[in-house]
């Protein structure tokens, strides 16, 4: 995201990712469920304080946004964290490659500045006692 612009799909799937992790009560069930490895749907309903239908509606955005998969066992789900997602979600939003740097203005050095004590590039250097 930060090397080149991103193409129109994966702008539009990373955008479904973030608006999945936009609401705090995605992003607390997304680290319940990352925190335990892996839970029952029946155990995320007391720590969130939510209904079941309402847990199952959260799950189903993340499950969409393919951060989390779960598997069916008797009458609930059980969730996991889907590690090659997250993985890829990280990546989109790492720190800059070392050879990336933004611009940042230099200030240009004035033939006055060492008479007033001022280092080069400093602005609010004050000049230096008496």
């Amino acid at each position: 995201m930060l090397e080149a612009p991103l193409h129109e799909p994966d702008a539009a799937e990373l955008a479904q990712v973030f608006a999945a992790l936009a609401d705090p009560v995605r992003l607390r069930l997304l680290s319940l469920i990352a925190a335990a490895g892996e839970i029952c749907s029946c155990d995320l309903l007391g720590p969130l304080d939510r209904s079941q239908p309402t847990v199952s509606h959260h799950t189903k955005v993340l499950a969409e946004a393919g951060l989390i998969a779960g598997e069916k066992r008797g009458r609930w789900v059980w969730w996991s964290v889907v590690p090659a997602r997250v993985a890829e979600v990280r990546d989109a939003l790492g720190s800059p490659r070392p050879e990336y740097r933004p611009h940042r203005p230099r200030r240009l050095r004035r033939p006055d500045d060492e008479r007033r004590g001022r280092r080069p590039g400093r602005v609010d250097a004050p000049p230096p006692p008496r």
